[in-house]
């Protein structure tokens, strides 16, 4: 983990302030070390450029709370929300990750470019798509 730490894949604002227990579990942080090692920083070499992470590493109870998916990728520390600051950059960075061969299973556009969603699991389907 190069560029990104677990500090910062666990990290969450909603959790301190509820007094929520983010720890991932081994099998979790194993998961985030993947989605490092494979997505987050080749993507963050590429970029050549700080690339920011909202969301990371979610437990059910966190995950429930900020109104995420039942079966998030986020619960098993499969995914995160990561930007660049704004959403010009961010545009930019999601067009960089279509043109890189990274397994990818998805990469969304949330928000018209508000954050992207990116996740590393078992089936790297490579999924490019965008939520409003």
């Amino acid at each position: 983990m190069k560029h990104f730490t677990l500090e910062e894949l666990t990290r969450s604002t909603t959790a301190s302030l509820r007094g929520i227990d983010n720890t991932p579990s081994a099998e979790a942080i194993g998961c985030l070390e993947q989605l490092v090692e494979h997505i987050l920083d080749p993507l963050r070499e590429a970029w050549g450029k700080p690339i920011h992470v909202n969301s990371g590493y979610r437990c059910p109870r966190l995950n429930k709370e900020v109104g995420g998916s039942p079966s998030s990728q986020h619960m098993k520390g499969q995914a995160a929300d990561i930007t660049t600051g704004n959403p010009a950059d961010n545009r930019r960075l999601y067009h960089l990750l279509s043109t890189q061969n990274l397994p990818v299973d998805q990469a969304i556009n949330e928000r018209d470019f508000s954050w992207i969603h990116l996740s590393y699991g078992p089936r790297h389907r490579r999924q490019f798509f965008a939520i409003r």
